[in-house]
Parts: structure tokens; C-alpha cells; sequence
């Protein structure tokens, strides 16, 4: 199985926040956030966090 980096740009804030919840759980800012990723209920949340965001904006 090959790899890929995935780049993320984001905000001072919710980077420290990623941070914090790492740290509390003894992890690197990248290990918390693959974690999450593979969650087996990411999918669900990522989709209604979308639709959020599209009604939020007034896109859908």
C-alpha cells in the first residue's frame, strides 16, 4: 500500500485546539487527526458538517 500527503491550511485557533486534545491523549497534532479520519462514524459526521456548511452559505 502506497502513501499520500494531505496538506491542511487552518486557523491558529483550531490548530492549538488540535493540539490541546492531542497532547491530552499523549498524541501528535498528525496521529490525532488520522484517528479521527478512521473513525468509523467520520463519514457520517464529515456529510452533515458539509451539509451544514451548504445551508450555512446558501448553497443547497
Amino acid at each position: 500500500m502506497g502513501t499520500s500527503v494531505l496538506s491542511l491550511r487552518m486557523d491558529r485557533e483550531l490548530l492549538e485546539r488540535l493540539r490541546d486534545r492531542a497532547a491530552k491523549r499523549g498524541m501528535s497534532v498528525q496521529d490525532y487527526v488520522v484517528q479521527m479520519l478512521v473513525r468509523d462514524d467520520f463519514d457520517a459526521r464529515f456529510q452533515t458538517s458539509v451539509e451544514e456548511t451548504e445551508r450555512f452559505y446558501g448553497v443547497t
